[in-house]
C-alpha cells in the first residue's frame, strides 16, 4: 500500500511541470522557493533545504488552505497556486520563472497543423497574477527583471537586499520583510552600544551579502565612529583553502574582533569551521544578518566557535496553527507536495521504497507511520510568519480590488479577467492588516516593510537551555539589554573591538591617515598640557601643567626665605661684619683726637666706614622680601656701599700720589689735599652715582616682578615663579660699574704709589686693599654668570653677589682699621704723637727716594760687567 502512495505522489505530476506543485483555483499566484541547495559545478541542485525550503514553501500552501476557508476574505473566490523550486541558485530560478509568464506571451500557431489538417488543440497555461518570493536578494533580483516586463507583482518573504528599495528598477517587487539597510542601521547601532569602533566585513558573493555590506559600510561612513578594518568577500565558488585564507585575512587586523557577516548559512557554517581549525575559538565576535538569525543547521557541531554571536532577526513569532498543521503531515495526506516524500526521507533518516530502485540495506525503511516532532526535530523555521504575510498581503489587495471592481459579483468578474498588474500592485502596496504575528503588514512607497527586529545572541555557558537567546529589539531604534549578554566562557564583560585604546589623561590622539578610528597616542609634554583629544596646548607662562595633564595649574612662588642656607650664610657674615665696623666706628668716636685715629685722616676715615656699613647692610636688603620700597632701597645703597667706599679710598690714594710727585718737582704743596677739599672731592665722585640712580627712577620707577623664565627648567613639576625686584643681572652689573671704575682707578693710584717711604706709606695698606678687593671681583664675575642654567640661579647669585661684597667690605675694614683698632686698644703706648710731617719733609722724604732710584739704575751696569 505504500509503495503505491510513493508511486502517485512522484507520478502525479509528470506531465507538465515535472518539478512544480499545481494547486487549483481561480486565480494563481506563483511561489519560488529554494526547496534544494545549490547543487556542486555542472549540477543545478542539491540537498534538500528542510527548514527554508519545505517549512517555507508549506507556509505557503497552508496560507492558501486558510484564506480559501476564510468566509471573509475573497469569498467564492479559491486562490490556487504553482510553486517551483529555485535550487538556490539565481540562473536555475531565472528559468523556472518563465513559467509564470508563458501565458502573457503570444503565440503564432495559425502555421500549425494537426495530422488530420485540423487546428491543434494548444493548451493554455495558467496566469499567475502575482508571485510569492523569491528568498536570496540575488534571485529576487534576478526574477524580478523579468516579472517586471510582464507587470507581475512579486512579494518577497525573505529578500532584504538595499538594491531591491530602488522602485525605478524594481517597482513591481515588493516584501513583507525590511530591507538590509534597515538591519545595517541595527548592526551598527549594536557595535556602537557594545562599544566597538574597528570592525571587519564578511559578505557572500552576491546582492545579498554584498549589498548587505556596502549598506552597513556606506551607514557607518555617514554615522562615524565606526572603521572598517577588512572587509572580506567570500567567492560564489570557493575553492580549497579559501575559509582559511579568510580567516588568516581578518587575523592581520586582529584587534577587529568584530566580525559583520552577511552571508548565507553555508559560508556561515565554513567560516567557524576554518576558524575552529585556526584555534581561533573565542577570538572573533561574529555580528549575523538575518540569514543567520536563529537557525541551528550553521552552528551544530561548532557552539564553542559561534558563541557570543550577535544575530538579528526581523521581528517574528511562531504560528502554533502552522505547527499543528505541519506536523499533521504525512505521506498520505500531503500528495500535493512532490518533494515530501524527499523531506520524509531526509527528517526520519529512512528510505522509502520506489520502484525499480533497490533499497540500500545499510538504511533502514520508512514505515509511513512516523510523526514529525515526534519521531524527528521540528522547530518552526523564522521565516514562516513572512510566507504567511505575503500570501495574505496579496490576497487583501485581490479582495479589495474585488471590492472595487466587481462590487456584489460572486467570483471573478469580467474586470479582474485577466488581472491586470500594475492596478493590482497598487492594490498591494494599500494594504494594512494585522499579519499572522498580531504586528501590522504595510508597505512604504518603495514596496518595503517597516523595519522590526529582534537581537539574538548564541549563548551555552551558565544557560540551563543553551542557544539563541533575545537580548533587545530594534524598530528605528535600539534596546539592548547589555546585563543579559554573556561572552566566550561565560564572561559578562564586553570584549573589546577597537583599532587604538583610548589615550591616557594627558595625552593627545595623532590620527592614522585614512583610518579615523586609529590613533597613536603622544604624550603632551614639557609645559603642554591636553586642550582637547587632539591637541596639546602651551600653559600660560604663569602657570604648569597639572600632574595628569589635562589642565594647566598655577606655578608656585617663591622667594629667597631668611631661613635658607642660601641666606644664613650671607646673613651671618654681613652681621659679623656690621658689628666689626660699628666697633671701629666706636673706637675711632671714642678716641677721636688720639695721634693714630687723627694720622688716617678722620674725616674720610668716617665716609669710608659708613660706605662699609652700607655694604654690609645691603645683605639685608638683597634677602628681603621684595617689594616697591625695598627695591628702591636695593637700587640705591646696591652701588653707593661700595661708591663711597672707593670714592673714599681713591681720594685718599689720589692725594698722597700728588702730595709725593709734587714734592719730586717743587716744595710747594699740591692743591686740594686738606680735609674739606678731600670731603667734596670724596662727595663730588659719590654724587655720580646718585645722579645715576635718581636718573634710573625716573626712567624705570622700582616694582616688583614674578618671573617665570628664570625657573622653567624642562621638568615642569619644579618649575617656579620667583618673586623679585626689576633689576636684571646686567641692571645689577651696570649698578655695580661705576664703583668698578672706582675701584679700578684706585688701583692704579695704589700702583703709582707703592714707592712712597713707610714711614709715609698709607697708601700700601690701601694697595693690598685693592689688590685683595680685584681679586674677590674677577672670582664673583664666572660664579655669578656661570649659574644661569641652574635651577636655584638666584639664590645662588645673591649669595654669590652680598658674599662678594662682604668680603670686599672686609678686606677693606680688615687692612685699613683692624691694625689701628688693634694699636688704640692693646698698645696705647704706641698711640702717641710723634714729630709732625711737615710739607718740607715729605719734599725731603721724595727727593731721598728719587735719588735712591737713580742710583740703582747706575748701579745695574756695574753688575752686568
Amino acid at each position: 500500500m505504500l509503495r503505491i502512495q510513493v508511486d502517485q505522489v512522484y507520478s502525479s505530476h509528470q506531465n507538465f511541470h515535472p518539478h512544480s506543485i499545481k494547486i487549483p483555483g481561480d486565480i494563481t499566484l506563483g511561489g519560488l522557493f529554494p526547496i534544494h541547495s545549490r547543487g556542486p559545478h555542472g549540477v543545478n541542485c542539491g540537498e534538500l533545504k528542510k527548514e527554508k525550503g519545505i517549512h517555507r514553501m508549506e507556509a505557503m500552501l497552508y496560507a492558501l488552505d486558510q484564506i480559501n476557508s476564510d468566509p471573509e476574505l475573497l469569498p467564492n473566490i479559491t486562490l490556487g497556486a504553482r510553486v517551483l523550486d529555485t535550487c538556490s541558485r539565481d540562473t536555475y530560478a531565472l528559468e523556472q520563472s518563465l513559467t509564470f509568464v508563458q501565458a502573457l506571451i503570444q503565440k503564432d500557431t495559425s502555421d500549425i497543423r494537426c495530422t488530420n489538417g485540423e487546428p491543434p488543440i494548444i493548451r493554455k497555461p495558467e496566469r499567475v497574477v502575482a508571485v510569492i518570493g523569491a528568498s536570496a536578494s540575488s534571485v529576487s533580483i534576478m526574477v524580478a527583471n523579468i516579472l517586471r516586463l510582464f507587470e507581475i507583482p512579486q512579494v518577497s518573504y525573505a529578500s532584504t537586499a538595499p538594491e531591491l528599495s530602488d522602485n525605478n528598477r524594481y517597482d513591481f517587487f515588493s516584501r513583507v520583510v525590511p530591507p538590509d539597510s534597515y538591519q545595517a542601521q541595527a548592526m551598527l547601532d549594536i557595535v556602537k552600544a557594545l562599544g566597538w569602533n574597528y570592525v571587519s566585513t564578511l559578505a557572500s558573493e552576491g546582492n545579498y551579502g554584498e549589498s548587505g555590506v556596502e549598506a552597513f559600510m556606506q551607514i557607518s561612513r555617514e554615522a562615524g565612529g565606526v572603521c572598517i578594518a577588512q572587509s572580506v568577500k567570500i567567492p560564489r565558488e570557493p575553492t580549497a583553502g579559501e575559509f582559511d585564507k579568510i580567516i588568516k585575512r581578518l587575523m592581520e587586523t586582529s584587534n577587529a574582533r568584530g566580525v559583520i557577516i552577511f552571508a548565507n548559512e553555508d559560508d556561515i557554517r565554513r567560516v567557524l569551521e576554518a576558524a575552529q581549525r585556526a584555534n581561533l575559538t573565542g577570538h572573533f565576535l561574529f555580528v549575523g544578518s538575518d540569514s543567520w538569525g536563529a537557525k541551528s543547521s550553521p552552528i551544530t557541531e561548532l557552539e564553542d566557535v559561534a558563541e557570543g554571536a550577535v544575530t538579528i532577526l526581523p521581528k517574528r513569532a511562531s504560528i502554533d496553527g502552522f505547527d499543528q498543521y505541519f506536523t499533521s503531515r504525512c505521506l498520505e495526506n500531503n500528495r500535493r507536495n512532490i518533494w515530501f516524500a524527499e523531506f520524509w526521507e531526509d527528517d526520519f533518516r529512512c528510505k522509502l521504497t520506489r520502484p525499480g530502485v533497490k533499497l540500500d540495506p545499510e538504511k533502514k525503511k520508512c514505515t509511513g507511520d512516523e510523526r514529525i516532532g515526534q519521531d524527528s526535530s521540528y522547530e518552526q523555521e523564522g521565516k514562516v510568519q513572512f510566507v504567511i504575510d505575503a500570501v495574505y498581503a496579496v490576497a487583501h489587495a485581490l479582495h479589495n480590488m474585488h471590492q472595487d471592481l466587481c462590487p456584489g459579483s460572486h467570483g471573478v468578474c469580467s474586470n479582474m479577467d485577466p488581472v491586470e498588474g500594475r492596478l493590482l500592485l497598487d492594490y498591494i502596496r494599500a494594504v494594512n492588516f494585522n499579519g499572522s504575528a498580531g504586528t501590522s503588514v504595510l508597505f512604504n512607497e518603495n514596496g518595503d516593510a517597516p523595519g522590526r527586529y529582534d537581537i539574538f545572541q548564541f549563548q551555552m555557558t551558565n544557560h540551563s537551555h543553551p542557544g539563541y537567546h533575545v537580548i533587545g529589539q530594534w524598530t528605528n531604534n535600539l534596546r539592548l539589554n547589555l546585563e543579559e549578554m554573556q561572552w566566550s566562557g561565560g564572561d559578562r564583560s564586553v570584549p573589546e573591538s577597537i583599532c587604538s585604546f583610548p589615550c591616557k589623561p594627558g595625552e593627545r590622539k595623532k590620527m592614522v591617515k585614512g583610518v579615523p578610528c586609529c590613533w597613536h597616542c603622544e604624550l603632551c609634554d614639557g609645559y603642554q598640557y591636553q586642550l582637547d583629544e587632539f591637541t596639546c596646548e602651551t600653559c600660560p607662562l604663569d602657570k604648569r601643567p597639572a600632574p595628569n595633564r589635562t589642565a594647566c595649574r598655577p606655578t608656585p612662588i617663591i622667594k629667597l626665605e631668611w631661613n635658607s642656607l642660601w641666606a644664613l650664610v650671607p646673613a651671618s657674615i654681613a652681621m659679623l661684619g656690621i658689628l666689626t665696623t660699628i666697633a671701629v666706628v666706636i673706637t675711632f668716636i671714642r678716641f677721636n683726637d688720639t695721634p693714630i685715629v687723627r694720622a688716617s685722616g678722620r674725616e674720610l676715615s668716617y665716609v669710608l666706614l659708613t660706605g662699609i656699613f652700607i655694604i654690609y647692610l645691603i645683605t639685608f636688603l638683597m634677602i628681603a622680601e621684595p617689594g616697591v620700597v625695598v627695591c628702591a632701597l636695593r637700587r640705591l645703597l646696591l652701588g653707593l656701599g661700595m661708591a663711597i667706599t672707593y670714592s673714599s679710598m681713591l681720594t685718599k690714594t689720589n692725594r698722597i700720589y700728588r702730595i709725593f710727585e709734587q714734592g719730586k718737582k717743587s716744595v710747594t704743596p699740591p692743591k686740594f689735599i686738606s680735609p674739606t677739599s678731600q670731603l667734596l672731592i670724596t662727595f663730588i665722585l659719590i654724587s655720580v652715582q646718585v645722579f645715576g640712580v635718581f636718573v634710573w627712577f625716573a626712567v624705570i620707577p622700582p616694582h616688583t616682578i614674578i618671573d617665570y623664565e628664570e625657573l622653567r627648567p624642562p621638568n615642569p613639576d619644579l618649575a617656579r615663579g620667583i618673586l623679585k625686584c626689576d633689576m636684571s643681572d646686567m641692571s645689577i652689573i651696570c649698578c655695580l660699574s661705576y664703583s668698578i671704575v672706582l675701584m679700578v682707578t684706585c688701583t692704579v693710584y695704589a700702583v703709582k704709589s707703592r714707592g712712597v717711604p713707610e714711614t709715609f706709606n698709607e697708601a700700601k695698606p690701601i694697595g693690598f686693599t685693592m689688590y685683595t678687593t680685584c681679586i674677590v671681583w674677577l672670582a664673583f664675575v664666572p660664579i655669578f654668570f656661570g649659574t644661569a642654567q641652574s635651577t636655584e640661579k638666584m639664590f645662588i647669585q645673591t649669595a654669590t653677589l652680598t658674599i662678594s661684597m662682604s668680603l670686599s667690605a672686609s678686606v677693606s675694614l680688615g687692612m685699613l682699621y683692624m691694625p689701628k683698632v688693634y694699636v688704640i686698644i692693646f698698645h696705647p703706648e704706641q698711640n702717641v704723637q710723634k714729630r709732625k710731617r711737615s710739607f718740607k719733609a715729605v719734599v725731603q722724604a721724595a727727593k731721598s727716594l728719587t735719588e735712591k732710584q737713580n742710583g740703582d739704575m747706575k748701579i745695574e751696569p756695574d753688575r752686568s760687567q
